[in-house]
This record gives C-alpha cells, sequence and structure tokens, in this order.
C-alpha cells in the first residue's frame, strides 16, 4: 500500500470587519480557493485541486486556517490563494483576502516537518512574535500585563512540547 504525501497551508484570512469572521466556514472557503485555482491554472488546476485537497480547520475567532492538499499540487493551490478575494457566506459576499503564513514542506530539517504538528509549531511561535510586537504598543498596565500573560502561556505551551518530545525520544 502506498502512503498518499501531502502538504499543509497554515493561512491567515483578513476581514476588513471583524465581526463578519464570526461567519466563517470551511466550505464557502474551500469553494473559493477550489474557484481560484481553477480561474488561475484552468482546468489542470482543477483536476489538481479535486483529488486530496481539503480545508481541515478554519478558526473563526482567529482568523487562521488550514489546508491539506497533495504533495504534487500544493504549488497551484498556494499561488492562488492571494487571488481569493471574497466568500460567499449565507447570502452575502464578504471581502477578504488570504495570506499564507506557513507550508508544511519535507526538508526543512525535522523528521516529519510536511505534517500538521509542524503547522501548530510555527503557529505558537508566530503568535508569540505577534505579542512581542503588540507590547510597545500597549498604553495602559493592564493591557500589558494581559499580553505579558499570553507570551508567558504561549512560551509554556512551546516548553510542554519540547519536554512531551524528549519524553519520546
Amino acid at each position: 500500500m502506498v502512503r498518499v504525501k501531502s502538504r499543509y497551508l497554515l493561512c491567515e484570512i483578513n476581514i476588513s470587519v471583524p465581526s463578519n469572521r464570526l461567519l466563517l466556514e470551511d466550505r464557502p472557503i474551500f469553494s473559493a480557493v477550489k474557484d481560484a485555482v481553477a480561474s488561475m491554472h484552468g482546468d489542470y488546476g482543477a483536476a489538481q485541486c479535486s483529488i486530496g485537497f481539503s480545508v481541515k480547520y478554519v478558526n473563526a475567532l482567529t482568523g487562521i486556517m488550514l489546508i491539506r492538499c497533495p504533495k504534487s499540487s500544493y504549488r497551484l493551490i498556494w499561488s492562488a490563494l492571494p487571488f481569493v478575494t471574497s466568500v460567499e457566506l449565507k447570502g452575502r459576499k464578504i471581502p477578504l483576502f488570504l495570506n499564507c503564513l506557513h507550508v508544511g514542506v519535507a526538508g526543512g530539517g525535522e523528521l516529519h516537518s510536511g505534517t500538521i504538528r509542524t503547522c501548530q509549531k510555527f503557529l505558537v511561535r508566530y503568535n508569540t512574535q505577534q505579542l512581542h510586537r503588540m507590547l510597545p504598543q500597549c498604553k495602559t498596565t493592564d493591557e500589558k500585563t494581559h499580553v505579558r500573560r499570553a507570551i508567558l502561556r504561549s512560551s509554556t505551551k512551546m516548553l510542554k512540547g519540547k519536554e512531551h518530545k524528549d519524553e519520546s525520544d
């Protein structure tokens, strides 16, 4: 039996009206990305997308999504993401754009670096960096304490992940 190799694209969904983010679902985003691939790469891109392509995770609160696609066609999907400009949700067109944060590609120095787990690790590091950028912009001490706690929480998650990895070796 042959294992089907996949790649994972970790993307950020940017919407101008934050309240519209709560309406996000995986099916409309899947359709919008599939349509963008078809319009950019034609029938070949649409056929490549039809096998093994799925939106695995959408977090409406943070605007993060995870796309799974075949190893052979991840570049087609990746190149079409900037051309997704809107999503049809409950009869309304919501303008948005997708920012690809990370591509889980093998050969990154880690064993099994094309997995969901490496995308999760990247997301923890990315969120920690964002919180460090937010800290100097805080105006009140209450805001600073809130951001510092969030940094501490994400740092402890990374440490727990490393300890868990060391135990499994």
